[in-house]
């Protein structure tokens, strides 16, 4: 009787997380005519004081492609354990790579701290139709953004898990 009312109870938690985190359904295509929508929709609702405005492209479990339109410089970061690639679909800026982050804001995130920018590193102008790839647990930051910068940005998980 009592394994019977734990699973019950187990069941119960189970069905309550998973109702409190839906999964993402897979999203496996979308069109130039829904991007362009995107960034207008991004260019219209993001707040004044919003760096950057992140929507879904794409996305299949583990891997999301977002779409990020920054209109102004936002924190520097670190991604453990993600490598991150980026397509630049629209604008220019700078990109630093390596270095030191500096002024980290989220000390409690040791998966993907932020910080307010980089010391050292390596700059880089990138524009439309560049491609980049950021690897795990490397500083990257856009420092100077001229008008908005649109990208297609995907974290790449490491497939050993180290």
């Amino acid at each position: 009787m009592k394994q019977i009312i734990l699973i019950g109870i187990a069941s119960a938690l189970t069905g309550a997380l998973m109702a409190q985190q839906p999964a993402a359904q897979p999203k496996t295509y979308t069109s130039a005519a829904e991007i362009t929508a995107m960034m207008a929709k991004a260019k219209s609702d993001r707040k004044q004081d919003q760096a950057n405005y992140i929507q879904r492209i794409l996305g299949l479990t583990p891997y999301t492609a977002n779409l990020e339109y920054r209109a102004a410089v936002g924190p520097a970061a670190v991604h453990v354990k993600e490598a991150e690639l980026f397509y630049v679909i629209d604008g220019s800026g700078t990109l630093v790579t390596g270095g030191k982050l500096t002024g980290i804001t989220n000390p409690g995130n040791a998966d993907n701290p932020q910080g307010t920018g980089i010391e050292g590193g390596s700059s880089r102008a990138v524009a439309k139709g560049d491609f980049f790839i950021v690897p795990e647990n490397t500083p990257h930051w856009f420092s100077k953004i001229d008008g908005t910068l649109v990208l297609m940005s995907l974290h790449v998980p490491r497939v050993d898990g180290k």
